[in-house]
């Protein structure tokens, strides 16, 4: 038997495009989230936690190795984590853990699936028992044959051939404003089938050895299809109104992105998104069973979190890749060991940081020439402030957030400055006013930007 207290059990849960707001346990009464509210109750939830890049592998690989994503070129989604740099999961594996994945990696994005779904690079990235499924948008873009476990399934099933013919249509649409229903049954959903795999995987856990499970569900990612069963729920719900901006102050990389979409479209993605949280949030509570079934809730942490969020239609835009709250802030919920119950953080974070503090938390000593901190000690209740701003980038924007002020640095050299305190929807652009806060905000961009200034 391995040491439960020095090698615990980690269960990471990761979905896809999930923006920060949309947890019933965070104030959102419009969308139901039972399990994500009682992991909340047991443990603590982070209301300032931002994701480095906002685009699925640079988010994926920054947190797989606890850099920035501009220290590995990582600064658009055509990126691969390359095998020479360590990962977190390698660190675990190295101390004698378990390392599993279930779902979405995307930690290659040009490198496609072997025939049968092998992706032999899992192993070298630190897995042990991996089963990468393909991405959301991934699966549909077939050419009728499957090319990974989710896809095959569906073939067995009889199932592929509309579903491919269904993705069509939704790629001709544009995906974004393709809210209707999957074809697929609930059961056949993708995040369906990847509950069902990671409920599998901790029921057939030994527990000789300590394990570390990567739950990456697909949703709640564009295209808005969550099977009829759930999308049925909110048909008729009334959502938040989307922030309606001008765009008058900001970049033209921005007006370039956004979509021409009626508040009645808004509306219905918006539904559609929050059914597909539903779907999801009911696997994690089919997970969190198995984990309660086999006696190993008491010795496991839980931790639940995106790689980046999802605009839904605020200022005119749809899905991430830009610097506003709603694409770069992300839930996080942490329970576990020594982690009391029911607590709020406001505590500026960083995704990465989840890096360092899995690490924390198994035992392992802290890795040098990494940008991850770890936050195991507020955790723990030893303190209440983890960094004194957050950063974020893609190849056309730098972002730093404090606590008051947001900072965007395009790449056409147009600035946008925020407070967030008095104008949290980011309307305002006070960079010509504030003078004196754009230069202390410019500095910290540049700051965490070189290199040698990172660990400070």
């Amino acid at each position: 038997m391995h040491n439960n207290q020095a090698h615990p059990n980690i269960l990471f849960i990761m979905v896809d495009q999930h923006r920060f707001d949309y947890l019933n346990c965070a104030g959102a009464e419009f969308i139901k989230t039972p399990n994500l509210d009682r992991l909340a109750e047991r443990g603590i939830r982070f209301e300032n936690c931002y994701t480095n890049a906002p685009v699925c592998a640079p988010a994926r690989i920054a947190l797989a190795t606890g850099l920035q994503a501009h220290r590995f070129g990582g600064q658009s989604n055509a990126i691969f984590l390359p095998l020479s740099r360590q990962t977190y999961y390698q660190r675990l594996r190295d101390t004698g853990y378990r390392i599993g994945c279930v779902g979405k990696l995307d930690l290659a994005k040009p490198l496609g699936n072997n025939s049968d779904g092998a992706r032999p690079a899992c192993f070298s990235w630190g897995f042990t028992h991996p089963l990468e499924c393909e991405g959301k948008m991934h699966a549909g873009q077939g050419n009728g044959k499957p090319f990974g476990p989710y896809t095959h399934y569906l073939q067995q099933k009889g199932l592929l051939e509309d579903f491919n013919a269904d993705y069509k249509k939704r790629r001709q649409n544009g995906y974004a404003l393709s809210a209707w229903d999957s074809v697929l049954p609930s059961e056949d959903f993708e995040d369906a089938y990847i509950g069902r795999q990671s409920a599998a995987w901790i029921n057939q856990a030994l527990d000789d050895y300590p394990w570390h499970l990567f739950v990456s569900f697909v949703g709640p990612h564009d295209p808005f299809d969550p099977p009829k069963e759930y999308a049925e729920q909110y048909r008729n719900a009334e959502m938040p109104e989307a922030i309606v901006d001008s765009l008058k102050e900001k970049p033209q990389h921005i007006h370039h992105r956004q979509i021409d979409a009626s508040l009645k479209q808004i509306a219905v993605c918006r539904r559609q998104y929050c059914a597909a949280i539903e779907l999801i949030d009911h696997q994690i509570g089919e997970i969190l069973t198995a984990l309660k079934n086999r006696g190993m809730m008491d010795n496991t942490y839980v931790i639940f979190s995106s790689d980046h969020g999802e605009m839904l239609g605020d200022h005119g835009l749809f899905t991430k890749g830009v610097a506003y709250d709603p694409s770069i802030r992300v839930p996080l919920i942490v329970s576990g060991p020594g982690i009391g119950c029911g607590r709020i953080s406001t505590a500026m974070i960083e995704l990465i940081d989840i890096n360092a503090t899995i690490c924390d938390l198994a035992g392992l000593e802290k890795q040098e020439g990494i940008d991850a901190r770890s936050f195991a000690s507020l955790l723990r209740g030893e303190n209440e402030t983890h960094r004194e701003e957050v950063f974020s980038c893609l190849r056309h924007f730098r972002c730093v957030r404090t606590s008051q002020w947001k900072m965007i640095e395009n790449v056409n050299g147009i600035i946008e400055l925020y407070n967030m305190e008095t104008d949290p929807q980011e309307l305002e652009n006070l960079a010509q006013q504030q003078k004196g806060t754009l230069q202390e905000m410019n500095q910290r961009i540049q700051e965490r930007w070189l290199e040698g200034k990172w660990n400070r």
